[in-house]
């Protein structure tokens, strides 16, 4: 997934309007990028695995007439880069192809790299190869492709571009007689374009008024030594490592709630002090109450509404909920720290280009992220501490401050988040000596003195493995602010007005989106999530339980489920899941046996 923009002048491209599209590319991601421009009588294509910033400072596009470019989060074909380049064909790419396997095998072109992206150029010669129009090509490249579709196609020897989007991620302008693009809307307004309108669905195709020649010169740049996205290696012996053994604990006679559960108490009858002081979540508000709470945001066209996007069931259901129900015209938003995995970022592009509906990514500098990850990692296996395990995921919480930047560059202010009333755990803050609070009704704790509490607990954690004392601090300090402490403002849940139901969102998201299951797990919790398999793995490994079992102890508690079928779902959920747990460790630069031999020889909190 990138950003992409372009201009395409008469002349030549204006310099300062050219550097604010760069700018803003960057928002999207800067693990690579790329450009397009016209000189010395060629096409100059350059590619490079750093940020267009330091590309753009080693060439001079800038007496173009026609520049394209991209800045990259890289999410398939590390060693491949963009623009793709196939005969006369040049594609910029933003989003993902989920099926680009499968039109590989209904074609008699023959694929030549990973990226997903090539497929479009595949696409693209053997429809002219069986004298297909040029202007039926993009309805067929939209109707084979499943997976956001948002490109320019520079066709060489004809000299023309088509501009595609299927799910509106896509924006054009026109300003002194030059048509500019991007993946927002925003850089062109910044830039002052006139008569800006969103491709979707739909194409726009454009002469380049510059001379039609097959030569071009293409340069990539790789000075990249981090593997950003480590392949996967099966390996049995390694994964034999990885310890699932039942435990003998003593569990709450009505929840599944164990005796290693933080501050958890029996009555006479075996019932958890969770389980007597639990107040119902899942029992929404009326329906009506969010019809004339979100009245006032509605509009005769544009943008409604923006919904934070990880990828995730929830957050894809409550998309569903949305367009379906609400019947709004929503904005999508994802935060891309590091940790989100291409299966969740392969949902994504399949509920947005199904739906039709725009995706902001704001990505983070993924190195310096996982770095920190990494640092937070080794200190954490110095002085092992189910308290920190949160550590961990602390840079995942600009999600919550992004949402504000993502407000004031569209100028929607509604925002509906699909976050789960049943995610409640306790014991990740339960293990840091927090005692429960059974009164909290959000998912997430807020107020300056929780949070005061909360810190004064960690430092003192901290102080047993200085290693925690890094350069990630201030981003995790900076973090928690902005999802704990910062005023939410038109901001609503989805789900205080429609009942979670597990059965019904999983048959949704399969059935009519097709969504992506796992390969290593039968849940469909959390397997967008890069961290998550090892967490759990960590908890279950020393305490006993995971969070499956508190989450499947809610809804026990709902009236959803039974206690056997609890018990039975855990048994195979609480299972180490090798391919995510040996993937997040090769992102982070572990050993894998190394951190999981610690991890099995922490002393456990039940008897063996």
């Amino acid at each position: 997934m990138c950003g992409i923009f372009g201009i395409i002048a008469k002349n030549k491209v204006n310099k300062t309007d050219l550097n604010l599209l760069v700018k803003h590319s960057q928002q999207r991601g800067k693990d690579s990028s790329g450009l397009i421009y016209f000189q010395d009588n060629r096409y100059q294509i350059y590619r490079a695995d750093y940020n267009i910033d330091k590309l753009l400072n080693q060439i001079n596009p800038y007496q173009s007439p026609v520049v394209f470019g991209h800045s990259r989060l890289i999410t398939n074909g590390l060693s491949d880069n963009q623009p793709v380049v196939r005969e006369n064909i040049f594609v910029l790419h933003n989003g993902i192809i989920v099926n680009d396997n499968e039109i590989w095998k209904s074609l008699t072109i023959d694929r030549k790299h990973q990226i997903d992206s090539e497929v479009i150029i595949g696409i693209t010669l053997e429809h002219f190869m069986n004298d297909g129009q040029l202007n039926e090509l993009a309805d067929v490249i939209i109707k084979k492709c499943k997976g956001i579709v948002s490109c320019a196609l520079l066709i060489q020897n004809i000299g023309k571009i088509i501009l595609i989007s299927n799910n509106g991620s896509l924006y054009i302008g026109n300003k002194n007689g030059a048509t500019f693009f991007a993946s927002e809307n925003y850089p062109l307004i910044k830039i002052g374009c006139e008569s800006i309108s969103q491709i979707n669905k739909s194409y726009k195709i454009f002469d380049i008024h510059i001379p039609i020649d097959l030569n071009y010169k293409l340069i990539d740049f790789k000075i990249r030594t981090e593997n950003l996205i480590p392949e996967f290696k099966f390996d049995k012996t390694q994964e034999t490592l990885l310890q699932y053994k039942p435990h003998n604990l003593k569990r709450c006679t009505k929840c599944i709630l164990p005796e290693t559960m933080p501050f958890i108490r029996f009555n006479d009858q075996g019932v958890c002090n969770y389980c007597l002081n639990y107040k119902p979540r899942n029992n929404p508000k009326p329906k009506e109450e969010l019809f004339n709470l979100i009245k006032p945001y509605r509009k005769n066209s544009g943008l409604e509404c923006i919904v934070p996007f990880s990828g995730g069931r929830d957050s894809c259901y409550g998309l569903h909920l949305i367009i379906k129900e609400l019947e709004l015209k929503p904005v999508t938003y994802t935060y891309d720290w590091g940790m989100v995995t291409d299966l969740g970022r392969r949902n994504i592009s399949r509920m947005c280009a199904e739906l039709g509906v725009e995706n902001i990514i704001v990505a983070a500098d993924i190195s310096l992220k996982r770095k920190n990850i990494r640092m937070n990692l080794e200190a954490w296996l110095k002085s092992p501490n189910l308290g920190m395990m949160a550590m961990l995921t602390a840079g995942d919480k600009h999600f919550f401050r992004h949402v504000e930047d993502v407000k004031n560059q569209t100028g929607v202010n509604l925002n509906l988040w699909g976050v789960n009333p049943l995610e409640v755990t306790h014991f990740k803050t339960g293990f840091l000596g927090i005692k429960p609070d059974f009164e909290e009704e959000r998912v997430y704790s807020h107020g300056i003195i929780k949070q005061l509490r909360y810190h004064a607990k960690r430092f003192r954690a901290m102080m047993d493995s200085p290693g925690y004392f890094n350069s990630s601090l201030w981003d995790t300090l900076a973090g928690e602010y902005y999802r704990s402490l910062t005023k939410k403002q038109d901001y609503y849940h989805i789900f205080d007005y429609w009942r979670w139901d597990e059965e019904l969102v999983n048959q949704t998201l399969i059935n009519e989106y097709e969504w992506e299951l796992a390969p290593d797990t039968k849940t469909t919790w959390r397997i967008g999530d890069g961290t998550a398999a090892f967490y759990n793995y960590v908890y279950y490994t020393v305490a006993g339980f995971t969070e499956h079992d508190t989450f499947r102890s809610n809804q026990i508690r709902e009236g959803q489920i039974t206690r056997e079928k609890a018990l039975e779902l855990v048994e195979d959920e609480n299972q180490p899941r090798f391919q995510n747990i040996r993937w997040y460790l090769d992102t982070l630069g572990l050993n894998f046996e190394r951190v999981v031999k610690i991890v099995n020889n922490i002393k456990k909190l039940y008897k063996e």
